[in-house]
């Protein structure tokens, strides 16, 4: 029985195989035949549907997100406009047809006209010349010697005079300067010809877009600087995509004549102030003499906006102190007046203030605002690096807490004397610091070269190299001479000298070697303030989600939490001992005259690093002495909020006329204010003009 029922599951399964393939075959024959009636009986029915429809698809851009001071004030906004934009359908668009189109657009908008260069009129002329009188140009017997087209047009272009191109008159400018736009543009992508056009200006493009091919008006946005200059450059700036980094963004979703942020903050979060572009998908339908039309629109959305650590009523306080002192000094710079500082919170790393002046000699400018330069300027610091040069001498084992030198002159062989501004005996480190001793910081360097002066120096080439290495290791470790970490994407790191000989050693632990910027001597205090954490510097502390509202923050996307960067290897008790020198320059040292009565409490070092500034050029070059001025600091020295650089470069000697004071003077005022805001508060002041970004500015 077992094998009877065996036997019939086996002939069972052949039959419903057969089944299956049966009804396959079933289905492959219905779905053939549907295909034939559809390409074959309503092939044409379908082909004319298709014929009788379009659709235009338009990415309408969004709005960049807005940045924010750590008080919820509105620093950088968006100011709507219209764009008037060129798309050309194909890059075989013959010249003659877009300077047609020029023409027309010429009669319609204003544009200016000075960015057209000698070679942009050169090329307009010869577009408008007749073959034969291209011809004329260029001789027979030299068009036979040329290899190449390319060489052929070269020859052309230089055979325009500047009689030629100044004859040019301002219509054919105008012309000249839409048509250079439509040029730059790619194929099926909107070039903008001219940013916020006027309302007089779009009336007229509406009315005449039927006649202009390829022609659009796009709404567009622009940068507004609500505070006028404040922080403006640290912004940064957007435009269109550089050339070079055409493919980075087309691989990122970006369309061609998109707008990106081209420098500093803009560039840096590129990717989260991006808006989210509006989606208009208009499809057109014929048939049977009916036309219906529908538009999709997806909606776009403002790019999320950033929560900066900026304080804007301190960052207009302390750029007004520096205009201030900048116009008490009258001529006492060598070249440009100048001036930087840098107020951050030792304890986060954030950037409450950053305010740079510069006034080039004999330059006239819109503004003498440089707060960048607080990041991209080195200069020779001076003293104020001496309490990392104890730091050293202690890490080193060549000097230690309460370690005495006798500051007297130092002479070595091919070396020009090495002293203190005075002789002042035997001083211990704390004194040292007080009264800026750079004899007590040559001991140091000497000894870590294996030179104990005067009686056994047996210094070497290797052993001064040694000693160079190991105080710039250790200076780097508080961010002197290294990456800050600043949330910018580009800073300079400043410059090492490029000489080891002996006598710079020396030099380079008083600061007068190696080059800093005033935020790398920021985040040096800041460290020492910190009692051995250097923080990471930033700019922004929050990105957030867009707001109509834009007295309203948005929900939190990101939080930036403060970021250590290394603790410095150094003993406790050392920082602590270098501390109290740093309060002692404040009460009893070279910084007492204006600090040592203030409640809050500050420490801190001066510096005066002696500068040699080349003027003139040829027979007429010569050289001018100065220095440059330089504080440090923070406070309250027992539980420090703030830490402060200042930098006044390339002042006159006092008897030269240069005004002496300045870096002091300016902190002083700028912790004022500070710690007066942190009982009465009146707001950042909002320019009476706020200044709007120009394009590709």
């Amino acid at each position: 029985m077992e094998r009877a029922s065996k036997r019939k599951k086996k002939h069972h399964v052949p039959t419903r195989l057969n089944v299956l393939f049966f009804a396959v075959f079933v289905l492959f024959s219905v779905l053939i035949l549907r295909l034939g009636v559809v390409q074959i009986v309503e092939g044409q029915e379908f082909v004319k549907e298709l014929e009788g429809t379009s659709n235009t698809t338009a990415r309408i851009d969004a709005p960049r997100g807005l940045m924010y001071d750590r008080f919820g004030n509105v620093v950088v906004d968006n100011e709507l406009e219209l764009s008037v934009t060129y798309t050309n359908p194909s890059r075989s668009t013959s010249a003659d047809t877009m300077l047609g189109i020029a023409r027309e657009l010429e009669q319609l908008i204003d544009i200016e006209t000075d960015r057209i260069t000698e070679r942009d009129k050169q090329d307009y002329i010869l577009m408008q010349m007749t073959q034969e009188e291209r011809f004329d140009l260029v001789s027979r017997e030299e068009r036979n010697e040329l290899e190449s087209v390319s060489e052929e047009y070269q020859l052309e272009v230089e055979r325009i005079t500047s009689d030629k191109t100044e004859a040019l008159s301002e219509t054919d400018l105008r012309v000249l300067a839409i048509y250079r736009e439509m040029s730059r543009g790619f194929a099926n992508s909107p070039q903008r010809i001219k940013r916020g056009i006027t309302e007089e200006e779009a009336h007229k493009l509406s009315e005449n877009l039927y006649r202009l091919p390829g022609v659009d008006i796009l709404r567009d946005s622009r940068r507004n600087y609500v505070y006028g200059e404040s922080l403006r450059s640290v912004f940064g700036s957007t435009g269109t995509i550089p050339r070079e980094k055409v493919d980075y963004y087309l691989a990122r979703g970006y369309e061609r004549s998109d707008i990106v942020g081209t420098s500093f903050l803009e560039l840096q979060y590129e990717d989260v102030l991006r808006g989210q572009k509006a989606v208009v998908e208009s499809i057109t339908h014929s048939s049977g003499g009916t036309v219906d039309h529908t538009v999709n629109e997806r909606l776009g959305q403002r790019g999320n906006d950033l929560v900066l650590s900026v304080d804007m009523e301190l960052q207009q306080s302390l750029e007004s102190i520096i205009s201030e002192e900048m116009k008490k000094a009258g001529n006492s710079f060598i070249l440009d007046r100048a001036a930087y500082a840098v107020l951050m919170d030792p304890r986060t790393g954030d950037i409450l203030a950053m305010a740079g002046f510069n006034d080039p000699a004999g330059q006239t400018r819109e503004t003498n605002a440089d707060h960048i330069g607080n990041v991209t300027k080195a200069f020779e610091m001076g003293s104020s690096v001496k309490a990392a040069s104890v730091l050293t001498g202690f890490e080193a084992g060549v000097a230690h807490p309460g370690k005495s030198f006798n500051d007297r002159p130092i002479r070595l062989p091919s070396t020009p004397e090495k002293k203190s501004v005075r002789n002042y005996g035997w001083v211990n480190d704390v004194r040292a610091l007080e009264v800026s001793s750079n004899v007590y910081m040559f001991e140091m360097a000497m000894l870590m070269a294996n030179c104990n002066y005067p009686n056994n120096c047996n210094w070497t080439n290797n052993s001064v190299a040694e000693a160079y290495n190991e105080i710039r290791y250790n200076f780097s470790q508080f961010g002197l001479g290294s990456e800050t970490g600043i949330d910018l994407p580009s800073s300079s790191t400043g410059l090492t000298g490029g000489s080891t000989i002996y006598g710079n050693l020396l030099d380079l632990m008083i600061g007068q070697y190696d080059t800093y910027t005033t935020l790398q001597l920021a985040q040096y205090i800041s460290t020492i303030a910190n009692d051995g954490l250097r923080m990471q510097p930033r700019l922004v502390t929050e990105i957030r989600e867009p707001v109509s509202n834009t007295d309203e923050h948005g929900a939190v996307v990101q939080k930036f939490e403060p970021q250590v960067l290394n603790r410095i290897d150094m003993n406790e008790q050392f920082i602590t001992r270098v501390q109290q020198g740093l309060r002692g320059v404040m009460t009893r040292g070279t910084a007492s005259s204006r600090f040592a009565n203030k409640s809050y409490q500050p420490a801190g070092k001066t510096g005066t690093a002696q500068v040699r500034v080349a003027l003139g050029t040829g027979d007429d070059r010569r050289f001018v002495d100065g220095n440059t001025q330089t504080l440090v600091g923070y406070a309250p020295f027992n539980n420090p909020e703030i830490a402060f650089a200042v930098v006044v470069p390339n002042v006159k000697l006092e008897r030269n006329g240069g005004r002496q004071g300045m870096a002091q003077e300016i902190a002083s005022q700028a912790l004022d204010a500070y710690f007066d805001m942190k009982d009465v508060r009146n707001g950042p002041e909002r320019a009476e003009r706020p200044i709007l970004e120009q394009p590709d500015e």
